[in-house]
């Protein structure tokens, strides 16, 4: 085994959740979420009187926005998962969480790119 499969294994470590922390998780997930539609949007309307670096930056947002909808799946699965006895599925869609953070950052890139380049 690996070590990090090593590190997912352990048994015995325990932790206190607090009273707060759900509330404060999906009010923040919602906010977020909530900020990258109106991002979007406003990027999509905005996108062809400011040029092509402006559409790369609407894409990151979009990008963000999906990685918001997909903690929103996570969940779902989570929860249909546990009643069904199966993590598995979980472990399956939460292996790529990172996915839209990554194209996120890659349009981010592509904007400032094509910010900087004379027209």
């Amino acid at each position: 085994m690996s070590t990090l499969s090593l590190l997912f294994l352990q048994t015995g470590v325990t932790a206190n959740q607090p009273a707060y922390f759900f509330a404060v998780f999906i009010v923040v997930l919602v906010l977020g979420g909530l900020g990258w539609l109106i991002a979007t949007v406003l990027g999509f309307a905005r996108a062809r009187a400011f040029g092509a670096a402006t559409r790369w930056f609407t894409f990151s947002a979009l990008c963000l926005l999906l990685y918001h909808l997909q903690w929103v799946l996570t969940g779902i699965v989570a929860i249909l998962g546990a009643q069904q006895n199966d993590q598995d599925s979980v472990l399956k869609v939460g292996a790529f969480m990172n996915v839209f953070i990554v194209l996120s950052a890659g349009c981010a890139i592509m904007g400032f790119v094509r910010l900087t380049s004379p027209r």
